[in-house]
């Protein structure tokens, strides 16, 4: 966990003032996770700008409810009909957990999954769009990316046959017990965490009309991870990426280490702004598997649609 923080303060920025140690340590720790350094620098510095963008967003961008009758939202009216309230709701949990903490990270960085429709189908190793994106003139990795993103590519090979050779030696089972099943636990922790900090039932997103940079800053949500581990061992391991990701918002290039500062000045100023959410971590989790389907237009907000089952999902 605490090796993926700091690959992730890499791509920032926030891990050295020399740009050669920086990119170095970054590139081989995201080689080593199997994830293209520069593919992703480029995509999260995206995600940072436009967070909770209807069309521009890069992670995390909800469904639009454009009818009952299509999309998550009737296959989650499936499961009630076919189920029941209570039951249905938990089969459609379940079966969220699943798509996003088992397979929604490699689906990211093949076909980029949960992105806004403005950029067409992302690949993290290839830089052209996988199809026409509404908006070419925003396509994920312009100019000089398409170049970085094969560099990328470099690395993961590198690591790939690394595995392949091992696997060779001495067994894919010890390789899958010792690497594969690690890294799956990495990636749905990655998962778990970046969705809680973008997403709840009462959190809206925006149209590019709206949406500004402080106000995406503004709808991240920070989080107790302390309720779920008392003794601070998960706090310790992703050095509070979860609890102080407001701050991390606001300014991508403040390590780590100064993040908490960073977080104790944002309450004291925006006190009535700063979103914070007391709820223990399994508990939103499961609030946010079963509610959290599809929004739909109010205003000059999308918020996502839960009529009729507050009790069961609020």
């Amino acid at each position: 966990m605490g090796l993926w923080v700091l690959a992730h303060e890499c791509g920032h920025g926030a891990f050295s003032k020399n740009k050669t140690i920086q990119d170095t340590v970054g590139f081989v720790l995201h080689s080593i996770l199997l994830v293209p350094y520069y593919s992703w620098q480029r995509s999260h510095a995206v995600h940072h700008k436009f967070t909770n963008h209807m069309e521009l967003g890069e992670t995390h961008v909800p469904e639009r409810l454009d009818g009952r009758d299509e999309g998550s939202f009737a296959r989650r009216e499936s499961f009630i009909k076919a189920f029941g309230e209570e039951n249905g709701l938990v089969g459609w949990g379940v079966l969220q957990a699943f798509l996003h903490l088992v397979v929604g990270w490699p689906a990211y960085l093949l076909i980029g999954a949960t992105g806004g429709p403005a950029r067409g189908v992302t690949n993290h190793f290839w830089p052209d769009p996988l199809t026409t994106p509404d908006q070419p003139k925003k396509e994920l990795f312009p100019g000089q990316w398409k170049e970085k993103v094969f560099k990328s590519d470099v690395g993961i090979a590198a690591v790939v046959g690394a595995l392949a050779a091992w696997a060779i030696c001495d067994g894919p089972a010890e390789v899958m017990a010792l690497y594969g099943g690690p890294l799956i636990v990495i990636n749905a922790w990655l998962v778990l965490y970046t969705w809680l900090q973008h997403t709840d039932v009462d959190v809206p997103h925006f149209t590019e009309d709206e949406h500004n940079y402080v106000k995406g800053a503004l709808h991240t949500i920070d989080r107790p991870y302390d309720k779920l581990d008392p003794w601070g061992l998960i706090d310790f391991l992703h050095h509070k990426i979860g609890s102080t990701h407001v701050a991390h918002h606001f300014d991508s290039s403040i390590p780590h280490y100064k993040a908490q500062a960073a977080t104790d000045a944002i309450k004291e100023a925006y006190p009535e702004i700063y979103l914070y959410d007391p709820t223990p971590i399994p508990e939103a989790f499961w609030r946010v598997c079963k509610g959290c389907v599809a929004v739909e237009q109010r205003g000059d907000k999308f918020i996502w649609n839960n009529e009729g089952l507050e009790e069961q999902v609020l």
